[in-house]
């Protein structure tokens, strides 16, 4: 994270509706899928995480995203110093995960943008551009989907009724957040 650049230009405001990136932000993906590499991972993080799909678990520090039946995103509750690029939680999970072959674990912190989408009018702007049905979505708290938003892949995570973490590829960053605000213009 040292030489921190954004590929975004700036918080957007609109009525009911509010877009910002939040940076810097520790995200890691792990894998894997025995019963030790459950148990390693609760003690490590000091949480269980999610095993039903589309689903979260947050504990005081840390949020656990489930991507798939073997993978997670694991991200931080708060943003951390653009000073550094190494994490203590990465470290442990790489000693006690890694390198006693029980998974894997990724630092993705550079590769994903997350960006807080809040406001009343957040799942009328996600209408406009995804295939998806939010009907159900937007009223479950800590629900997980794996989407396309104006034909980009993204990560959505409904952290409170009508505020939502969305973590999309830096590389098409700076297109999705044109496009989010095009949209939120003319809603």
């Amino acid at each position: 994270m040292l030489n921190y650049k954004t590929s975004i230009k700036g918080d957007v405001t609109y009525s009911d509706l509010e877009i910002k990136e939040i940076k810097p932000i520790m995200k890691l993906i792990i894998r894997g899928k025995t019963k030790d590499f459950i148990t390693a991972i609760g003690k490590n993080l000091n949480m269980i995480l999610p095993i039903e799909a589309n689903t979260s678990t947050a504990g005081e520090a840390l949020t656990a995203l489930w991507l798939s039946p073997d993978e997670w995103m694991l991200i931080l509750n708060k943003t951390i110093s653009e000073e550094t690029n190494t994490y203590e939680v990465e470290d442990n999970l790489i000693k006690d995960i890694s390198k006693t072959k029980l998974g894997a674990i990724t630092d993705v912190s550079d590769q994903f943008v997350m960006l807080n989408i809040k406001g009343s009018k957040v799942f009328d702007l996600f209408a406009t551009g995804s295939p998806f049905n939010f009907n159900e979505f937007k009223n479950k708290k800590g629900s997980v989907i794996q989407t396309i938003l104006s034909h980009i892949d993204v990560i959505i995570h409904l952290t409170e009724i009508n505020n939502v973490n969305l973590f999309v590829r830096r590389s098409f960053s700076e297109h999705l957040h044109s496009w989010l605000n095009d949209s939120a213009s003319r809603l």
